[in-house]
């Protein structure tokens, strides 16, 4: 895992329409949940998307967006994407290059961890969790990560009052 506080890595992979999408454009609208999982329609890595897809409405919201990674192909990400109703990018990153640079290969060079980090419009890393087996650690992350954002974009634009919280 990359460490808290540090810069995410710049990088472009194709997503599920095979179009060029970079960290830079994910982040033009505000911060992003990054989640890489291992692979499309096994039983883990389909109730984990299926748990951030319900999510979702929270996390936009929130002014968050998502982004996932695997290393399926860009056809396999739409069919995944469609059969579940994913509204959210899924990227494709066959070569693991993006899954080396996220330090989140597998052990001994196999598979994908499955981890989620949350990622400020300046690149920096404010959370992440790493949870190979605890899917629902990575659901809890995405909805605790929702809920700071809006209350921190409801304190960003509210008039300062006098007393508590």
């Amino acid at each position: 895992m990359l460490p808290i506080g540090g810069r995410a890595p710049e990088f472009t992979l194709p997503d599920q329409s095979d179009q060029s999408v970079s960290l830079s454009t994910l982040l033009r609208h505000g911060p992003l949940i990054l989640y890489f999982y291992p692979a499309d329609f096994t039983p883990g890595c389909t109730r984990e998307a299926c748990s951030i897809r319900d999510l979702h409405a929270e996390v936009l919201q929130a002014g968050l967006d998502v982004a996932g990674v695997s290393p399926q192909s860009p056809d396999t990400h739409r069919r995944f994407r469609e059969k579940y109703n994913l509204p959210f990018t899924l990227l494709s990153d066959q070569d693991k290059f993006v899954i080396r640079m996220y330090d989140v290969l597998g052990p001994l060079g196999f598979g994908v961890r499955r981890a989620t980090y949350l990622i400020d419009q300046a690149r920096y890393i404010r959370s992440a969790v790493l949870a190979d087996f605890r899917i629902g650690e990575h659901a809890e992350f995405v909805r605790r990560a929702a809920a700071l954002s809006a209350g921190a974009s409801r304190r960003e634009g509210a008039p300062e009052a006098g007393g508590g919280s």
